[in-house]
């Protein structure tokens, strides 16, 4: 992925529609939206924070925003963003990395859903929202998000997901629940690679893939073409040793026609030890590539990364599963900004630290906030 010339978020954002009527509008929206982007870079997880900070850094903001009744309240915050358009914050959102971002032929897109756990309200009868996010593993970016509507599931997310995104030339790795072969359609026609999980939800081929891989491995690999790769890493007490495995689907007999552009079937086989203590797993892959090993380790491991760098990262250090709003476009408008926040702090190079750590760097210093913001 490579860097295109920056563009501001302002100039971006500025598009939004203000979803307020106009006897109400006592602060221009953008106003609203960049104190609360620049709150939730340093540290804000709530709208009561965001008005503490709009408070201590008025001065700071002043020189770039217009404020002419001063800082928005909490109350404020909290109405905006409940009634802004998610839909329309999205698209803002998308075409911001758009602008700053260009996905390169071979760049691994991993996808999968998170929950925002405390954004349920019991006394409303709401459920707590999941999100399907689409994530550029090397450079740690958030590509897009797509909120997953109640009495469905991520089978129905995925697709739209998708279709957002320009995908030709990349790989894209979804776990089980987006094995499916519409999305591995739909993939294909995008241009882009997969490396779908395979389980028990597509039964007969997993029992196939098991049962030849069982077979391959008792005689050895003998007359079974394929590529095989080993990997062993050592830290922290345990010690992990990774096998992979990957052989033509055309040996197959289940109707994998049915996936369309299917080439090869992939197997993990890891084995870890601590102590005195071995645990084994395998794990099953349909890949679109060619049989080769390295490259699943490559898909695989890449996948892992969305859950470590993202999803990970918005729990510890952005707070986002304690997070307890929860009225109307809110939460979801909220995941977003968290999602602005860490695309910015992860792109500025400068400071060798985490970004919780970069969190509180900005809210300390406003030149390295600037930085952060590219004004």
């Amino acid at each position: 992925m490579k860097l295109r010339p920056k563009i501001t978020l302002i100039d971006h954002f500025e598009q939004l529609t203000d979803p307020r009527v106009e006897r109400t509008k006592d602060h221009k929206l953008i106003d609203i939206i960049v104190i609360a982007l620049c709150a939730m870079i340093c540290g804000a997880d709530t709208f009561v924070a965001m008005e503490t900070y709009g408070n201590s850094k008025y001065e700071w903001l002043k020189q770039f925003l217009e404020l002419k009744n001063g800082i928005p309240s909490h109350d404020t915050f909290a109405r905006v963003f409940a009634r802004i358009d998610p839909n329309e914050f999205e698209q803002c959102f998308r075409d911001w990395v758009s602008s700053i971002t260009e996905l390169m032929p071979g760049e691994v897109i991993n996808i999968d859903g998170k929950t925002v756990k405390h954004s349920v309200s019991k006394t409303e009868g709401k459920k707590a929202i999941h999100l399907v996010n689409a994530w550029a593993s090397k450079q740690r970016l958030v590509l897009a998000q797509q909120k997953v509507h109640e009495r469905t599931n991520e089978i129905t997310a995925i697709p739209h997901l998708i279709k957002v995104l320009e995908l030709n030339g990349c790989l894209v790795t979804i776990d089980a629940m987006g094995t499916q072969t519409d999305i591995a359609q739909l993939l294909h026609s995008k241009g882009a690679d997969y490396c779908l999980a395979l389980k028990g939800n597509q039964r007969g081929l997993f029992q196939e893939v098991q049962k030849v891989f069982n077979n391959a491995q008792k005689n050895e690999w003998i007359g079974i073409e394929h590529s095989f790769y080993r990997t062993v890493e050592k830290g922290h007490g345990r010690i992990e040793t990774r096998r992979y495995w990957t052989f033509s689907a055309s040996i197959m007999t289940r109707n994998t026609d049915k996936w369309a552009g299917l080439q090869s079937i992939g197997i993990v086989e890891s084995v870890r030890r601590i102590g005195d203590k071995t645990t084994t797993s395998t794990r099953y892959y349909l890949n679109s590539f060619i049989s080769n090993a390295e490259k699943l380790a490559i898909a695989v491991r890449s996948h892992w990364s969305i859950e470590n760098n993202l999803h990970w990262v918005l729990d510890v250090a952005f707070n986002e599963d304690d997070c307890p709003v929860h009225k109307d476009n809110a939460p979801e408008n909220l995941a977003r900004l968290r999602q602005i926040s860490l695309n910015l702090l992860s792109q500025e190079k400068t400071a060798k630290i985490g970004v919780k750590n970069k969190r509180l760097k900005a809210a300390w210093d406003n030149k390295y906030l600037a930085k952060v913001l590219g004004i």
